[in-house]
């Protein structure tokens, strides 16, 4: 996240990261997931290792809602934001991700 704050383009870094992050983002917690697209998104690195990232990310989500106990909203609100902030269209996570969201805070409500 730092390189991409201070804008400093790193592609094969990135390209790098990407690679060894795929094959093992299902043992990432909430954080580290959700700074790990947060990172991909702020750096506007948009490769074909990136678009498989995201799509490994959205599936860990998805498939698993189970996981969801353990992440907070803010969390949740990073992921959507970066997949929009990286122009990654996946319209079924960002509605799961505001369900979500929303279902939290009306149980919360009862």
């Amino acid at each position: 996240n730092a390189f991409a704050k201070m804008d400093h383009r790193h592609p094969e870094l990135f390209d790098a990261v990407a690679k060894a992050a795929i094959p093992i983002i299902d043992n990432f917690n909430a954080q580290e997931m959700a700074n790990t697209v947060s990172a991909f998104a702020a750096a506007r690195h948009a490769t074909q290792t990136t678009k498989l990232l995201f799509t490994k990310v959205s599936y860990a989500i998805s498939v698993n809602p189970a996981v969801l106990q353990d992440w907070n909203d803010m969390h949740l609100v990073a992921v959507a934001y970066a997949f929009m902030k990286a122009r990654h269209e996946d319209n079924e996570l960002i509605d799961f991700i505001g369900n979500e969201v929303l279902w939290r805070n009306d149980a919360s409500c009862h």
